[in-house]
């Protein structure tokens, strides 16, 4: 069982949802990813998502944008990213990591190389925005030797026959996002996330997390009520930027952000008892 596996049914057995929050790698200087990675965790990140640095991510809005130009000021390669993650895995064996990015770095190393060297580092999962499932097989057959998930997109205007293919091609957990358009998009609509999570549960047993709009502690208390994760990517790289100058801020503030999302998702999903014996 891969790690991200079992750390959903970990959280599942405690009656708990996964909070995975997103950083760009390198951003906005390399020395920062490690210690903050590790610090979400302890402030109650599940599984940590990992953005690549690339030079034209067309599915990220203008806040991670600029996170990657800031991580590619610092030349922030791929290999650069898998040494981060092999320097997390130095003190921390058991958080999953997934990388997201796109697919030409990936390329460019070599599906065979990228899928060893992800393993050998640390990796869990990979999420490649623009390379759809179509064309994934070829990635999917050197990851999955090497028990590599493959983590796959589904959107509000998916239909029927393109939720029950990815629900065949994905492994570790489906990433629903919530709105139409790019990262950091608001105006979520906790009711029609509701609606298509139960038509993507009839396809699936693969845990469903929701990302885009996910900005503060009620609405990760509401997504938290009906999916099995909650993904917060651009709220949290906007803190980031905020505090580019003052990297060391980044270390406290943005790790209290996630404690505080942690905080009011456990709210919204655990009985008092559990809510108690989570605690301890």
């Amino acid at each position: 069982m891969s790690r991200i596996a079992q750390k959903f049914e970990a959280l599942k057995q405690d009656g708990r949802r996964a909070l995975i929050p997103y950083i760009t790698a390198g951003d906005p200087a390399p020395w920062v990813t490690v210690p903050l990675m590790h610090a979400l965790v302890k402030s109650g990140a599940d599984v940590l998502e990992l953005g690549v640095p690339f030079s034209d991510p067309m599915a990220d809005g203008p806040v991670i944008q600029r996170a990657a130009e800031r991580a590619l000021k610092h030349h922030v390669s791929l290999a650069q990213v898998l040494a981060l993650v092999r320097e997390f895995r130095d003190k921390d064996n058991l958080t999953p990591v997934v990388l997201m990015g796109y697919l030409n770095p990936i390329e460019a190393m070599g599906y065979t190389r990228f899928a060893t060297e992800a393993a050998d580092a640390g990796v869990d999962g990979v999420l490649t925005v623009d390379l759809p499932p179509e064309e994934a097989e070829a990635l999917q057959s050197a990851l999955k030797p090497r028990h590599l998930d493959t983590i796959f997109l589904l959107s509000p205007t998916s239909p029927a026959g393109r939720i029950k293919l990815i629900a065949r091609a994905a492994s570790g957990f489906i990433y629903y996002v919530s709105l139409r358009g790019v990262t950091g998009a608001a105006n979520l609509d906790v009711r029609e996330v509701t609606a298509k999570l139960k038509e993507i549960r009839a396809h699936t047993k693969l845990p469903l997390g929701v990302g885009f709009g996910i900005g503060s502690p009620e609405a990760a208390a509401e997504v938290a009520a009906v999916a099995d994760a909650v993904i917060v990517g651009s709220a949290v790289v906007r803190r980031m930027e905020e505090m580019a100058a003052n990297p060391d801020k980044i270390l406290n503030e943005v790790p209290a952000f996630i404690a505080r999302l942690r905080e009011a998702m456990d709210r919204a999903t655990l009985t008092p008892t559990s809510a108690t014996g989570a605690s301890r």
